[in-house]
């Protein structure tokens, strides 16, 4: 298939949406509380013109998902790109294509295709200064095989949800991110 295909094969947000089972609130709650600012939406405009389109590949228990998600979807309203939604777990054969440091499947992968179909840029599964910072609290954790390792995973899970649930700087950051890919891709307008 081609990335075409996959993207037709894809939900759209309120299919999607109405898939989910977990996280649900949290991730409307992002999206309704989430605002470009002005200087996000003039860039934004000159992207409009690329008509691009966005296959998403996440799953709805993904805490990444959650954060990132509501912020592409506020960006794909303002520069007018179709966004569908695929299940990673379904769609292993694309997620394959798209590993995480060549082995992972970690998501949200954000993958931008032109009208053909081909691809123009791809984000995920976090944005850089994002990914500095689990790094940062995965290292303050005490060794696999310590008696607390558990929970003070847990913590840190807990601790970096909250974040992305009410830390505004974290979805200007997720934002900046995908915005700087986008507008710094030689990007060509069929």
């Amino acid at each position: 298939m081609n990335l075409n295909d996959w993207f037709f094969k894809g939900l759209t947000f309120e299919q999607y949406k109405n898939q989910m089972t977990v996280n649900k609130n949290e991730l409307l709650s992002i999206y309704d509380r989430f605002i470009l600012n002005e200087d996000d939406d003039v860039l934004l405009e000159k992207i409009q013109g690329k008509q691009l389109r966005v296959i998403v590949l996440t799953e709805d228990w993904c805490g990444d998902a959650l954060v990132n998600n509501p912020i592409l979807l506020k960006i794909a309203e303002a520069s007018n790109m179709e966004v569908r939604f695929l299940l990673r777990d379904q769609n292993l054969e694309l997620m394959d294509q798209y590993l995480t440091n060549g082995t992972s499947r970690a998501i949200p992968i954000f993958i931008f295709i032109d009208q053909n179909g081909d691809e123009q840029a791809v984000w995920g599964p976090r944005a850089q200064k994002i990914q500095n910072l689990v790094d940062l609290e995965r290292r303050a954790l005490p060794a696999n095989d310590s008696p607390d390792f558990k929970d003070k995973q847990m913590e840190m899970y807990k601790k970096l949800r909250n974040s992305y649930l009410n830390d505004e700087s974290i979805w200007e950051t997720i934002s900046y991110s995908i915005i700087t890919l986008l507008k710094g891709k030689d990007l060509h307008h069929q």
